[in-house]
């Protein structure tokens, strides 16, 4: 099965991408805010922990995300193949990932970047706001989650780069045009989809 990571800037269409790669791979898309998510709706420890950072408006740990994280790959559906979205977002986590999947045999297939110009990605998601209403996401906030994302992310993708794991395809264009990009650069690596 299929091992793969998807990163991009807020706004990229990642979700939406994941989503398609989710089902061409036949393969859980697993995002850490729905993980998150998940474990405070059901009230689980390690959710009632994640509320009680979240709402003091700190940021998850390392060790209690690696953890969750642990927990959702141990279920059955990911044993064998996944997408992780958000997920790992520190060097630590990377490091997490690695000792994780070596215990278990496995690795990474690819890390698929999703490319997008600031300023597109900026339009697109004021876009998006004043459609849906959303008054919070101000150009200035959306500017924000875009500098946090690409100081964050950039350690990582030099890792992932120097390892010949990385895939970075263009995210801007029609949702086809970008998952074909995305198909083409994976069949190119022999990572292919199931066979329907």
């Amino acid at each position: 099965m299929t091992r793969l990571l998807i990163v991009g800037p807020p706004g990229s269409g990642k979700g939406t991408q994941a989503a398609r790669l989710s089902d061409a791979y036949g393969i859980p898309a697993i995002a850490t805010g729905d993980i998150f998510r998940h474990n405070i709706k059901t009230q689980t420890p390690l959710g009632i922990q994640v509320k009680a950072i979240i709402d003091a408006g700190d940021y998850v740990t390392d060790d209690l995300t690696n953890e969750l994280v642990l927990s959702r790959l141990s279920e059955t559906d990911a044993l064998d193949g996944f997408l992780l979205d958000g997920y790992p977002r520190t060097l630590a986590q990377v490091t997490y990932l690695d000792e994780l999947l070596s215990q278990r045999g496995q690795s990474l297939d690819a890390v698929i970047q999703l490319v997008a110009d600031k300023e597109e990605v900026v339009t697109r998601l004021r876009k998006r706001a004043l459609e849906q209403g959303r008054t919070d996401d101000t150009e200035e906030a959306i500017r924000h989650r875009q500098d946090v994302y690409a100081r964050e992310t950039m350690p990582l993708i030099a890792v992932y780069r120097d390892r010949g794991l990385l895939i970075e395809v263009d995210g801007l264009g029609e949702i086809d045009d970008v998952s074909t990009r995305i198909s083409e650069s994976l069949t190119a690596r022999e990572i292919a989809p199931v066979s329907l």
